[in-house]
């Protein structure tokens, strides 16, 4: 079984005007984070953190020697992926979609089912 954190626009009371879906976040260790650290950053539009790896990989390269640069590379990535999750949750929340539940299922499509379950009016928010 997974969590999912739920992300709502403010607001999202009357899902009848709200046009966007809700957003789900499961925990977890982020294996493309990991293996394709930029690629992931950018594909779930975390531009600001994308910046900051940059910056990070950039300044490794200048101050590290290179007999350590592999392991603090590898470390490097591995911080990435444990808390790339939290990563995505805190540029949801400063676009003001703030984690308005937490739900426990399997996949993906579940978790939106228990979503939908609990909150009926966000159904009409996804048909439009």
């Amino acid at each position: 079984m997974r969590i999912w954190t739920v992300h709502l626009p403010r607001g999202a009371g009357d899902a009848a005007r709200s046009r966007h879906a809700p957003v789900l976040v499961p925990e977890g260790f982020a294996w493309g984070a990991f293996l394709l650290a930029l690629p992931w950053l950018l594909w779930h539009r975390l531009w600001l953190e994308a910046v900051a790896y940059i910056g990070i990989v950039l300044l490794l390269a200048a101050l590290v020697p290179e007999e350590a640069a592999f392991p603090i590379a590898l470390a490097l990535q591995f911080l990435l992926g444990a808390h790339a999750r939290d990563l995505r949750r805190a540029a949801l929340a400063r676009q003001g979609r703030p984690a308005a539940h937490v739900l426990a299922a399997p996949d993906e499509d579940l978790a939106l089912a228990r979503l939908l379950d609990a909150r009926p009016e966000l159904a009409r928010g996804l048909r439009a």
